[in-house]
Order: C-alpha cells, then structure tokens, then sequence
C-alpha cells in the first residue's frame, strides 16, 4: 500500500498542484494559544485567534433559533396528522438518528475543528471546495425569500391592532361583492394546494384551505381577500408583475433594517440578540396551548393530531415524509451551522450540543403540534365541518387557517397579535443567522491583505442585506407571489439540500476518512463518539439522501399556484437554473481543479482513482504523514499526499 510513496518527485507534485490555491487545506487554529492544530499532530504553526462566543449558551441559542423556526410549528403538525398521526413519529425518530443528527453534528464540528465558515471549512478536502460554494449559494437565495414570510407576519402584526380584525369582516375597499362571513352555510369544502414552507428549504406540500366550495358557489371568505386582494395584490401570473406595494416595501425596509442590527457586529451582538428572539416564542406557544385546550373542540383537535393509523407506516410516501422533514427541519446543507460551529472554543463538546439541539428541535415540532391542532379542533367545531377540512400548513396556516380562527375567539386582536409577534421571532432569528452564515463564509474568502480583506465586517453585511433587499422588490409587487414560489421550489428544495447532504457525508467519510475524522473530533471534545456516527456518515445517511433525492425527482410535478396557474415553460426553467446554480457548484469546481493540474490527463486520470478508491486527502503544510495501519512513515514535501490504507 505504500508502494505509491515511491512515485517519483516530479510525478507526485504535478498530481497535488489541484489544490494548489492558496490557503487551501489550511490547519485549524487553537483558541487558547497562538499555534494551529494539524491533522495528526505533523506540525503546529502560527494562527490568528478566532473570534468565539461569549458563552457557550450563546451558540446553543443561536443554533435554537437558526434551526427551531416556521416549519417546526405549520409543518411538522400537518404531516403528522396526515401520515397516520402518533405512528408517524417512528419513520421521524428513526431519520432524526441516521440523518438529522449525524449531518447536524458533522457540520457543527467540521466548522469547530476548521474554524471556518461554510466555504473555507472545505478546505479539509480541497477538491470538494464546492461544496462550501454550494451552501454559500443555497442560504443567499434562502436569506432572499425567507425574510417574505417575515414581512408578511409583520403586516399582519401591524393590522392585528384593530377592533374587529379587518380579515374578520367584509365591507372593505379590497372586497368583492361576493365576500361572505356566514362560513357554516358554505362547509363542504374540498382541497386545494397552496405554497408551504419551511425554515431552511420552504418546499412544497398539499394544504387544505376553507371555502374552495364557497368559491366554487361564487363566495368568498374575508380572511382569503385580505390576504390575497390586500396583502398580496396578486395578478393572474409570473408574467404580469403589477406595481410594488408600497406598505409591503415599507414593511420589507423595517425587517432588514432589524436583521441587519442583530447581526452587524458578529457573534459577540448576535449571542445577545437571540437570547430573546429563541426564548420568547416558546412562552408563547405555552400562552396559546393553555388558552387553546380551554376552547370547544380543542381536545377533538389534539385526538386528531395524534390518533394512530398502523397501516400509514406501509406507505413510502409516510417515510418519505419523515426523511425530508428532517433535512428541512435541522437546517443542514446551509452552511450557516458550520459557521456558528467556527465560534465555538476548540474544546467545545459539540457531540453533545448536537444532541440537545436535536431534542429541542424535534420536541419544538411535537410540541407546537398541540398549540396548532387545539386551536384546529376549535375552528372546526365552530364551523360544524370535519378536522381534516381544516388543516393546512404552511403560509395557509399562518396567514389563512389561524387568522379565520382567532376572528372566532373573544378578545381576537389580542391573540392575533400574540401569535404573528411568535411568528415573526421564529423568522426572524432563523434568518439574521442565516445572513450571519453568509457574512461569515464571505469574511473568510476575502484575503486579509488585499482591498477586500480590509472591509470592515459591518460594510459586507450592509452590501449584502441591500443586494437581497433589491432582489425582494420582485415579490412585492402584484406578482411577487409566483416569484416568492419559484424560489421556495427550487433553490432550496429538498433536491438541493439532498444533494448537498449527500456529498458533505461522501467527502468526509469517503475522501477525508470517517475515521481520521472521528480522531480530530476526539482531540477536541476529549473521547471517541459513537462508532454509530461513521457508520451514518458512511454508508447510511448517503443511502437515504440517495432514496428521497430520487423520489423527489421521478415524482416531480411541474410548479402550480393554487392548482390553477401553471407556470409557463420559461418560469420552469429559471426555477430549474436556481437549483443547478448550487448543484453544480460541486461538481464544475472538481472539474476545474482537475484541468488545473500540471500532469499530464493519465496523471490526472491515476489521482482521480486514487481520490475513489484509496480515500485520499491533500494538504499544504511543511510537514504530512503518510498514514498505515501498521507504520507511520514522516515526510517532508511542500505538497503531500495522506492515504489511509484499506487493510
């Protein structure tokens, strides 16, 4: 096995000048000292201290509030109840251990062990570089439409301080003839799609929405007219785009202006912020669960959400279901949780954080399942109509099903407000650390010596929430909407992140070494985790994003809007150039690496090989070990090659 140390000089070095960008595979620093940790102890160089966290609480929080969002409260509950409701936990515990929590820790502490950013991590495998370019583009577009829902919440907000609500009444300018408050006359409602999204991806999933029947009749519930006549002014298509909203532009300013506030400093304001914008709204769901079980149906509603059906677990659809809520879910593929990792001391037990933080992430979502389906039980029972004509998720349940049903409550304006003010918070942390992941990778490519580097960190993060600002006038004008969904559907659909959680486990495990891996880790918390871990990373994990990635594809339907808009033929494919935008980051930057090579295509070709099949990995340093299960051997090269043996 060793017999490829022999190689010749001049051949070896012409194979590693792939990685020969400056600062590739760079070592880690050390917090508590001025020398850099290398892989295998080989050599300690100088380092420049990383900014860290003020207390370790403060990434826990950060990583609640980043991870915990919308989708853990209109999501999660849907599709319990859809998929056989408490038999549902089962597909989503098991994924929760082979998906949700591997790749959650592997990116925590890829970003401990690096500290780097999401881009600059991937220094670790230098041909894999893309990745880090991938997550980069996937939380730009993600930061870009994610902050809509926030406006949206915060408009709602605003108008929730009037008596009656004006979604509760007709009688308004932006009301047809047609609107009509008497909701029992009209309850044999059928399904109709509408968007849903989630706090990372925003995918897509079926929602039923109250009063398709009425319009099939002609009429028109209240609370769909102010949100689709008022709040989104929407036009007939992608290809009528209207004027701006004015009010929505001023609602769009206020957003970035205090996302921009909570993260323009760093960590060091971003620990403080979230502290409140984490916390909050759990003492609100508390709020609105004990108010909710207090009303007629409430415990109808809570039976619905958790009434088992044993024969949903032989549906792939359920286990599909539960695989993709996971990705979603635990934010992974972003790269903003390998940024927030960067903060961490390089002791840090990140292991274990991992796993609060999945505890607290899952029970957010089976807890948030009994605030929203109380409240469902109610506004069914209020109505005189069946659970399942009433439960929706996504937007439809925050901007259609729970606006209609506070309307029935007394004092409606008071939990109106409470509950957009819960979901604004839950938006709002998810995204000014979103934003953070992305000043953090971008900090981190600028070379500090040069024009760029000097920026000071509050001018990137200004010119980059203005950049997204520009972009999300599009979605306030009257066809905003049908741009809002083109980017929910593609640019971080479970596709990409599949995609993208895929290849993070190939690289680490497959080109890296799952076990040269679990040795650093073990170097920074103090003891070897779980073998379980290199097991997911290399073999399990890849097997299920591989699963539901082509389920995805071979049951795509192309994109609609309420079932009746289709998208033209031209939407579709800017939607498809979002997604390949990031999933072809990966691939085009090893091709590029590779075409830089000064060897020869055979030389070039024999390196690739090595790459698939001798689990290779390069590195710059004055110093590397070419490892073997039975002897170290110390080299000194300016480029050096690490095989792991397969014996």
């Amino acid at each position: 096995m060793l017999s490829i140390l022999y190689l010749p000089h001049s051949f070896l070095l012409p194979l590693l000048n792939w990685c020969g960008d400056v600062g590739d595979a760079c070592p880690p620093q050390n917090q508590d000292g001025s020398v850099a940790v290398t892989i295998n102890g080989a050599v300690a160089l100088p380092g420049v201290e990383r900014e860290t966290w003020t207390r370790q609480m403060d990434f826990i929080m950060s990583c609640v509030g980043f991870a915990v969002g919308l989708g853990n409260v209109w999501r999660f509950p849907y599709l319990c109840y859809k998929n056989g409701g408490g038999v549902f936990l089962i597909p989503y515990l098991l994924f929760v251990f082979i998906g949700g929590i591997p790749v959650f820790f592997l990116e925590i502490a890829l970003g401990q062990f690096m500290k780097k950013g999401g881009v600059s991590a991937w220094n670790i495998a230098p041909l894999f570089k893309g990745l880090g370019l991938a997550s980069m583009v996937i939380v730009f577009f993600c930061n870009t439409y994610y902050i809509m829902i926030l406006v949206w919440g915060l408009y709602f907000l605003i108008h929730s301080f009037t008596n009656p609500l004006p979604w509760s009444t007709c009688g308004h300018y932006w009301n047809t003839p047609n609107c009509t408050q008497d909701w029992r006359a009209y309850h044999n409602q059928s399904s109709v799609q509408l968007l849903s999204s989630t706090p990372s991806n925003m995918s897509s999933v079926p929602l039923f929405i109250n009063g398709s029947s009425m319009e099939a009749e002609g009429m028109r519930s209240p609370v769909i007219e102010f949100w689709e006549r008022k709040v989104l002014r929407l036009s007939g298509g992608l290809d009528e785009p209207g004027l701006i909203s004015y009010e929505i532009v001023l609602c769009l300013i206020a957003t970035w202006v205090l996302v921009y506030f909570c993260m323009w400093k760093g960590v060091k304001s971003t620990g403080k912020v979230v502290y409140f914008t984490a916390l909050f709204p759990y003492l609100v769901l508390v709020v609105l669960l004990a108010h909710g079980v207090t009303l007629p149906g409430a415990l109808d509603g809570i039976v619905y959400y958790l009434k088992p059906d044993w024969s949903k677990l032989g549906e792939a659809q359920v286990w599909i279901d539960a695989g993709t809520q996971i990705f979603f879910s635990y934010a992974i593929g972003l790269g903003a949780l390998t940024a927030l990792g960067s903060y961490n001391r390089f002791h840090n037990n990140c292991y274990q954080d991992a796993f609060v933080l999945a505890l607290i992430n899952s029970g957010t979502s089976f807890f948030a399942g009994f605030v929203v389906f109380s409240v469902l039980g109610f506004m069914a029972a209020e109505q005189g109509v069946d659970i399942s004509k009433v439960a929706e998720s996504g937007p439809g349940l925050a901007f259609i099903a729970y606006p209609k049903a506070v309307t029935l409550m007394p004092f409606a304006p008071l939990w109106a407000a409470l509950f957009f003010f819960m979901l604004l918070l839950l938006g709002l942390d998810s995204q000014f650390v979103g934003v953070e992941g992305l000043i953090t990778g971008i900090m981190d490519m600028l070379p500090p010596k040069s024009v760029l580097g000097s920026l000071r960190r509050e001018v990137v993060a200004a010119i980059c929430c203005v950049i997204c600002f520009l972009i999300d006038l599009s979605m306030v004008t009257e066809g905003g909407m049908y741009v809002f969904q083109l980017f929910d559907y593609y640019s971080a659909s479970g596709i990409t992140l599949l995609w993208q959680a895929f290849w993070e486990c190939v690289v680490i495990a497959w080109v890296y070494g799952a076990d040269r891996f679990m040795d650093d880790v073990a170097r920074m918390i103090g003891y070897q985790p779980l073998p379980y871990m290199k097991w997911c990373w290399s073999y399990v994990t890849p097997f299920v994003c591989v699963a539901v990635f082509v389920f995805h594809v071979v049951n795509y339907k192309p994109l609609t809007y309420n079932t009746v808009y289709t998208y033209p033929m031209w939407g579709e494919m800017i939607g498809w150039m979002l997604a390949l935008s990031s999933m072809l980051c990966i691939p085009l930057t090893v091709l590029y690496k590779l075409l830089r090579c000064k060897g020869s295509l055979r030389e070039v070709s024999i390196l690739l090989l090595l790459l698939l099949l001798l689990n290779v990995c390069v590195f710059h340093s004055a110093r590397c070990i070419f490892v073997n299960s039975k002897e170290r051997v110390s080299v000194d090269f300016p480029l050096c090659l690490n095989i792991r043996a397969a014996c």
